[in-house]
Order: C-alpha cells, then sequence, then structure tokens
C-alpha cells in the first residue's frame, strides 16, 4: 500500500483545486497533498483510532444532504481488521440523521478526534457491509490524513461520552428554525464539526462526504437570526477540503454538542462562501466567513425553549 501518487492520482478534486488555484498555492498544495493523504490508515491511525471512545461522522441523503453526527462506545468499539477497512461497533442514537443514510455503498466522512490530547485524524470510505442490531458497519478506505491540533480546545469529555452511551432520550425533536435555547447553545460553543458532499462516481475517491472540526473562542459562530448563522473560517491545512465541497455542492450539515451533558444538535442547510467585502472586515483573523441558512434542526436530547 501506497500513497496517492502519479500524474493522475491527485488527492484533490476540481472544487478543491479550483481554490487553490484561487489562493495561488496549487502547486505547493498539490505536493503536500500527494505525500498527506493515503489510501489506507497507517498504525499509528490505525492506533489512534481504537482508543477513541467516540467518533464524528458525516453522511448524505440521497439528495446530496450532508448532516454531521456522533458515535460512541467503549474504548476498542472502532477496530481495523486490515489498514484499509475499519469497522465501527456501534449505531446512530434514534432519531439522529445518520440512521437513514446508512447503506451498502453510501460514502461517509469520519473524524477521530480526542479533545482531551488535541489530536485529530481523519478518514473518508464506503460502507461495504451493514450489520444487526449494535453491530455496526465496516467501510472500505478511500483516503486517510491527520490535521494539525490547531482551534481544538482542550476538554475531557469521559462524563459525557459515558452519559451518551447510556443515554435513554425521549424521540429527538425536529424543528424548521432555531429556537431560543439553541441559539444560546450556538453563541457560546467553542467547537462544532461540519459536513459536506460532493458527488462523483463509485471509484473516484476524492468524491463522497466529509466532515471536519471548527474551533475559536467562545462566540466565535454568530446567529443573526432564527435561521442563519455566520462562521469565520480562519487558515488551517491548505486542503480546503471542506470549501471545496462548498463550491460544488453548497449543502451542509452541522453538529453542535454540549460536552457537560453530551446532548447535541443536528443542523441542515446551504451555506454561501463569502470571500471579501465589509462583512469579513468585521471579523478579525478570518480569511472567508460561511453564511449558513437552516432547512432544519434535530435536538438529540436537548430541552428546547423559547
Amino acid at each position: 500500500m501506497t500513497t496517492l501518487t502519479g500524474p493522475s492520482a491527485s488527492p484533490f478534486h476540481s472544487g478543491e483545486q479550483a481554490i487553490h488555484q484561487r489562493l495561488g498555492i496549487g502547486p505547493q498544495v498539490e505536493q503536500l497533498g500527494r505525500r498527506m493523504i493515503r489510501d489506507h490508515l497507517p498504525e499509528q491511525h490505525q492506533q489512534f483510532y481504537r482508543q477513541l471512545p467516540y467518533l464524528v461522522v458525516g453522511s448524505s441523503d440521497t439528495n446530496g444532504q450532508p448532516s454531521a453526527s456522533l458515535l460512541t462506545g467503549p474504548a476498542g468499539f472502532i477496530t481495523m481488521p486490515d489498514a484499509t477497512t475499519m469497522t465501527i461497533a456501534a449505531t446512530p442514537f434514534p432519531g439522529d440523521l445518520l440512521n437513514d443514510n446508512l447503506g451498502v455503498g453510501a460514502t461517509l466522512g469520519l473524524l477521530g478526534i480526542d479533545l482531551s490530547a488535541r489530536r485529530r485524524n481523519r478518514a473518508n470510505g464506503r460502507i461495504n457491509r451493514l450489520g444487526s442490531g449494535n453491530d455496526g458497519f465496516s467501510l472500505t478506505i478511500d483516503q486517510a490524513f491527520g490535521n494539525c491540533p490547531q482551534y481544538i480546545t482542550p476538554r475531557d469529555i469521559e462524563t459525557a461520552t459515558a452519559q451518551m452511551t447510556h443515554a435513554a432520550w425521549d424521540q429527538p425533536i425536529t424543528t424548521p428554525h432555531l429556537c431560543a435555547s439553541d441559539q444560546l447553545m450556538i453563541s457560546s460553543a467553542d467547537t462544532f464539526f461540519i459536513a459536506s458532499h460532493r458527488a462523483g462516481s463509485g471509484d473516484d475517491p476524492t468524491s463522497g462526504t466529509d466532515v471536519s472540526h471548527r474551533g475559536g473562542e467562545p462566540g466565535f459562530v454568530t446567529v443573526e437570526d432564527h435561521s442563519t448563522l455566520i462562521i469565520p473560517d480562519y487558515a488551517g491545512n491548505m486542503h480546503f477540503n471542506t470549501l471545496g465541497n462548498l463550491t460544488e455542492n453548497p449543502q451542509a450539515g452541522l453538529l453542535f454538542v454540549d460536552f457537560e451533558t453530551g446532548n447535541y444538535l443536528q443542523l441542515s442547510g446551504a451555506i454561501k462562501i463569502i470571500w471579501s467585502g465589509d462583512e469579513l472586515a468585521q471579523f478579525a483573523g478570518a480569511e472567508r466567513l460561511l453564511r449558513f441558512t437552516l432547512k432544519c434542526a434535530v435536538s438529540v436530547g436537548l430541552s428546547r425553549w423559547d
């Protein structure tokens, strides 16, 4: 098994490459990506995933609408039979949008993140087997790579993970708007996760669903109204996986987690990228803005109020 190499083996698709060209970083990022993005899980990544008690998962419905979800289990619920296969012995919580998106051949984005150690690795792949009950599913890895610890707020969430694993919640609540409790949770968050999706052929490793982490000071996400968020986009690893997907498919899924209780809020909607202008100048340090317009909100375990 090797890293992606050769003149026709770019790890980036046309949407990502368009942003690289726009910013004048194409050759630099192409060289970096071919070195960093692998078609398998290195042993170091395998060991990392095995010790996690939670996993962030990005999935998409048949219309290309992504959602970001959370799976939990005892350390060891993620295993690797080999370097190109990951098995996840967990199922989504009732009402989580991931329940409707699991199927053989479906693409998933995976984010393994150790918030206490500020370490994260990402992988994208396709489901090759669905189990029954809590057996979960397996997927074949298309791409795997590491991310730097930038913007990760350190925290110990063992208590929240235990609560999530053993929670017996009522049916999640779905609404077309952000209620007051949603807005308070979002406006005080220092962390959220974003899923994006790019359509493509079944054998194209650059297509499919991706999920990534976003962080900043508490309140870095602005709630403009009951259906609109403004998100500053800061300098990152220059891959532009998320923005590249959004360039070709503006739909996105956001996940906000209450790390004290393990409850979480899933948002589905669309994003417009703001590259310049007076609005961008109001956000110190931001290189772009993401204007998110909500389609629906799903609360898992949260008490909601207006």
